[in-house]
């Protein structure tokens, strides 16, 4: 008996600690809501990063680029290349996402580095699919993208009025340049 306890403690601390992890790492901003409708096929492509925070593993990052593409088990295979102006040098990421709930629904979750997951949001997006705001697990997350290196003004506002009503300070946003 103290032998199995001394397995069967251990295991379920560990258990519940990735379930709390994981369910932790892949929610949605309260009050935000993800685009229903959703066309993963018409998302899957090559999105410019038009603005972001600033994040540690993106740091003096421009020309950022996400490409989004199919896995053959379904899963979508991410792709965030940039370059790093300070060591005048390209950096390149690969990871995977796949949906939270329908695919219908544009929660995913995203993982660089499994089994550690976060939450990719699409909040609103265009009917051609050519711009987006995209928001993670918390107001600390929030990126706008678009199929071409700049975004039109008025969608740019929209984003932002939407950004600001859920918390998001979009004054802090860096606005990326493409050359």
């Amino acid at each position: 008996m103290k032998t199995f306890k001394k397995i069967a403690i251990p295991v379920s601390l560990g258990i519940i600690g990735f379930l709390i992890l994981n369910s932790c790492s892949v929610g949605i901003p309260k009050g935000a809501t993800a685009v229903k409708n959703f066309n993963s096929e018409k998302y899957l492509g090559k999105w410019y990063e038009i603005a972001r925070f600033d994040y540690k593993f993106e740091k003096n990052m421009d020309n950022v680029t996400a490409t989004y593409s199919l896995n053959p088990d379904g899963t979508i295979k991410v792709q965030n290349r940039g370059y790093d102006y300070v060591k005048k040098e390209w950096k390149e990421s690969i990871g995977e996402a796949e949906f939270v709930n329908d695919k219908s629904e544009a929660r995913l979750k995203v993982s660089f580095f499994k089994p550690i997951w976060a939450g990719y949001n699409v909040i609103d997006i265009d009917d051609d699919y050519q711009n987006a705001l995209v928001v993670g697990n918390s107001t600390k997350y929030i990126w706008i993208l678009s199929r071409n290196k700049e975004i039109p003004n008025s969608i740019k506002e929209r984003f932002l009025a939407k950004a600001q009503k859920l918390g998001y300070n979009t004054d802090d946003l860096i606005w990326v340049k493409h050359d």
